[in-house]
């Protein structure tokens, strides 16, 4: 069920009734992490689509340095995704959209960044999309690019110590998943798997690439009221979470509201950090599937 390449997994081509969920990841992850929901929404007699955009899972590129012995070079070293662009993950999944089955009813859920690529694409097909659902996702609106929301007050402290190397300089916003500084493995688990333990969190984050390219984040996204606010939407907020955290959360389903009044964001919390799908993904796939209904 999980990889972009991978969509005619996710059902016979003669079923053209029912719903297609469409799963897109957030920065550094790949479809890979939607594994456990996408079961339980199959097990619902749903029909999960966990896409792998550009730069992650089978389509991952890594800084030659991360995967040497002492990572000499890996503060330094240009990223292999620099250039890599908002437009060409938007693209990717309108690309899957389009492969669909035509007839059945269309889900598209994102988790964190990945809510950047989900709203561009919806904006861009909107034809093609019958409900949103953004799990502590980045909703860029009023404010048009994830840079813009995460500097602001709300968005809390961003735990520099996490990132390695300038970003401006390799084009990425660049962790290291494979350090042995055990003070900032720790870091890592506590801000992205807060509420997993050692080995469930090390099992989820072994595959992840290092880095997010900051073209992306800081993309203007041209998001429409006519558009994407056409689309009715669901927002899953994750109570626990670092990241994203609860009060930027909140500031980004008031401002969508604003911009977009004709569809409000219908609201759940989930009592999580920022990865619910490994922490809760029963639970998580549930509200995903009744939110949407």
């Amino acid at each position: 069920m999980t990889g972009f390449g991978a969509l005619a997994a996710c059902g016979r081509p003669e079923e053209t009734s029912g719903t297609d969920f469409v799963l897109v990841h957030g920065a550094w992850h790949s479809g890979a992490a939607w594994a456990e929901v996408s079961f339980e929404l199959a097990a619902a007699n749903s029909r999960p689509c966990a896409l792998d955009l550009p730069g992650a899972g089978p389509n991952a590129r890594f800084p030659a340095s991360y995967l040497t012995g002492g990572q000499e070079g890996f503060t330094t070293e240009p990223s292999p995704l620099r250039d890599l662009t908002l437009e060409d993950v938007a693209d990717a999944v309108v690309e899957a959209l389009r492969r669909l089955a035509a007839g059945r009813r269309v889900v598209l859920v994102a988790h964190s960044l990945g809510g950047l690529a989900v709203t561009r694409a919806a904006e861009k097909a909107p034809e093609l999309v019958d409900h949103l659902v953004y799990v502590a996702a980045l909703v860029p609106t009023l404010l048009r690019s994830a840079a813009g929301y995460l500097g602001l007050p709300e968005a809390g402290a961003r735990y520099p110590g996490l990132y390695v190397g300038d970003p401006a300089k390799i084009g990425a916003t660049r962790l290291n998943f494979r350090s042995t500084d055990a003070g900032y493995r720790d870091l890592l688990h506590r801000t992205f798997y807060g509420d997993v333990d050692e080995e469930r969190y090390l099992a989820f984050t072994h595959g992840l690439v290092p880095d997010n390219p900051t073209a992306i984040a800081r993309a203007e996204v041209e998001v429409t009221e006519d558009r994407w606010g056409s689309i009715p939407r669901s927002y899953i907020l994750t109570t626990q979470d670092r990241v994203v955290t609860p009060a930027l959360q909140q500031r980004m389903i008031t401002d969508a509201d604003h911009f977009a009044p004709a569809h409000p964001f219908q609201v759940r919390t989930i009592d999580s950090s920022h990865s619910p799908f490994a922490s809760k993904p029963q639970e998580l796939a549930h509200l995903i599937r009744t939110l949407s209904n």
